[in-house]
């Protein structure tokens, strides 16, 4: 008899279709997550990093974490806490560490997405093509080796989606309340992640609609939802310890509020009108076709296509939250939009895997009469169902293989030997603080960013600096530069392009 999963919705019908569910499954799941993760490895950074278009945090997420600080809008507590553990690991420096917080979260999410596509297709080697379409996209791998916030907020988001995938099978209340715990720390980790509660809402009406007039469950959600919002208190309490990194200070609600909200960022929300919206899907599908193999886009559109006619609840998961991310992508007007479009790419991976299964359903189906032929047919389109996201596996880790990126120790370096006691280095989100308060050298310096000196004080202070020939500036850029020269100063190099000292100019 052949051993298969059993339907969406309903029980396991013989102890041997548990046992392949259990055995297989869970080792294909756990293989997937794990070459991820060997992947990830092998390609990250080893140490700090710096300041780029492409990474504009992962110089100061180390020191934020280490040093249990806030950071930028909107906190990112819940990241700050967990990667703050990963700082007593005994490997590498405290950077590496942060940076291998990403990968594990990574690798975490990819089998996460895994277990999610196996819910919703039945099949193993879609599931996997699906996850490892997620998992070897360049952008999402890029995230996975680097200090970053990405990584993990699609943790949650395919935890979530798997979770309630699991409820829908088992119908226990306990999958409901710890969906409902996922979904509240996921909002700690970022704000949008509400776009599940309705998402959730919807897939149990659709499911078991008697569940939603159920009070008892419904309080027991409201409580463990409210409890797992804790890790937003971090904020407004370490605030008032007064740590060394504390970009904000949401001391008080009104801060707090403004901070976990968006904070400046705020502005650039909702900027486009209708008329711009063609323009922004056009950019969409540009970054999406980077990102996803044409043929996995087109397997997502099946399973697109699959999940509205044969599944609604399962349409509802997926449609609502990548509707909801998209829009919220399009409408925002910010430099580095494409990284807010990974969620929608997570959700078209596990689209990707539901098609896929369909298929080959359909290639059983096509020589059910001719048991070889059937047999042929399911593995040859397995295999290139497989074969498909690892196509450009080569050239992925090649761009994006940071193993051997140790510019931003360079920087620290050329700063602790070629700098003068009690100098003044300005920088613009570089490492820096991490020289500083992590590993605690060069302590006399004062590290200023790039919108100082911004008072009168100040401004005396850089002065005096830069006639005692203690003043300097890393990697400036051509603004910074301008205003120096078009206040009679000269920039002389100290390290190559990377370091200057600040020189009185003949008329300065």
């Amino acid at each position: 008899m052949v051993k298969t999963l059993t339907k969406p919705g309903t029980k396991g019908k013989t102890e041997g279709a548990s046992r392949w569910f259990v055995s297989p499954a869970w080792i294909a799941g756990a293989g997937v997550g794990l070459l991820a993760f060997v992947l990830y490895l092998l390609t990250l950074a080893p140490t700090i990093l710096y300041y780029t278009d492409e990474m504009k945090d992962s110089a100061v997420l180390p020191t934020i974490a280490y040093t249990l600080g806030i950071s930028h809008p909107t906190g990112y507590p819940t990241y700050t806490i967990l990667t703050h553990l990963f700082t007593y690991l005994p490997v590498g420096d405290v950077a590496y560490r942060v940076n291998l917080a990403s990968a594990v979260f990574g690798a975490l999410a990819v089998a996460a997405l895994y277990g999610a596509g196996l819910r919703l297709g039945r099949s193993i080697p879609a599931a996997l093509a699906g996850a490892l379409a997620l998992g070897t996209s360049p952008l999402f791998w890029s995230q996975a080796v680097i200090a970053e916030v990405y990584t993990l907020h699609i943790l949650f988001l395919v935890t979530a989606l798997l979770v309630l995938l699991v409820w829908r099978e088992k119908r226990e209340d306990k999958y409901l309340l710890l969906a409902a715990a996922v979904i509240g720390l996921a909002m700690t980790h970022n704000l949008t992640s509400g776009l599940l509660l309705p998402t959730a809402a919807a897939f149990v009406l659709l499911v078991e609609p008697r569940k939603i007039l159920d009070w008892k469950i419904i309080l027991k959600g409201i409580g463990v939802f409210l409890a797992s919002l804790l890790p937003y208190a971090y904020l407004p309490i370490r605030a008032r310890m007064d740590p060394v990194m504390n970009v904000e200070d949401p001391s008080n609600w009104e801060r707090f509020k403004d901070l976990v909200t968006g904070g400046e960022f705020k502005a650039n929300m909702w900027a486009f009108g209708p008329e711009e919206l063609p323009a922004r899907v056009a950019m969409y599908l540009d970054y999406l076709t980077d990102e996803l193999h044409w043929a996995l886009l087109i397997a997502a559109v099946a399973g697109v296509a699959y999940t509205l006619l044969r599944d609604r609840a399962a349409f509802a998961l997926l449609a609502l939250p990548y509707a909801g991310f998209l829009i919220y992508a399009l409408e925002y007007d910010i430099e580095d939009i494409h990284y807010y479009f990974i969620p929608t790419y997570a959700i078209l991976a596990v689209w990707a895997s539901a098609g896929l299964a369909t298929a080959l359903r359909g290639a059983s189906r096509l020589g059910a009469r001719t048991p070889k032929l059937r047999t042929t047919a399911v593995v040859a389109l397995s295999i290139l169902a497989l074969s498909i996201p690892l196509w450009g596996l080569p050239e992925t880790y090649r761009t994006v293989d940071r193993s051997e990126d140790y510019e931003g120790r360079r920087i620290l370096e050329a700063v602790v030997e070629n700098t003068a006691p009690n100098a003044i280095v300005l920088q613009h989100r570089g490492p820096l603080k991490y020289m500083e308060l992590v590993e605690g050298r060069r302590t006399d310096i004062q590290v200023w960013n790039f919108a100082q000196p911004n008072g009168q004080e100040e401004g005396v202070e850089a002065y005096n600096a830069i006639q005692e020939g203690r003043f300097y500036i890393l990697y400036p850029n051509k603004g910074k530069t301008r205003q120096f020269e078009d206040g009679g100063y000269k920039l002389v190099p100290v390290e190559g392009k990377m370091l200057y000292r600040v020189d009185p100019g003949e008329g300065a």
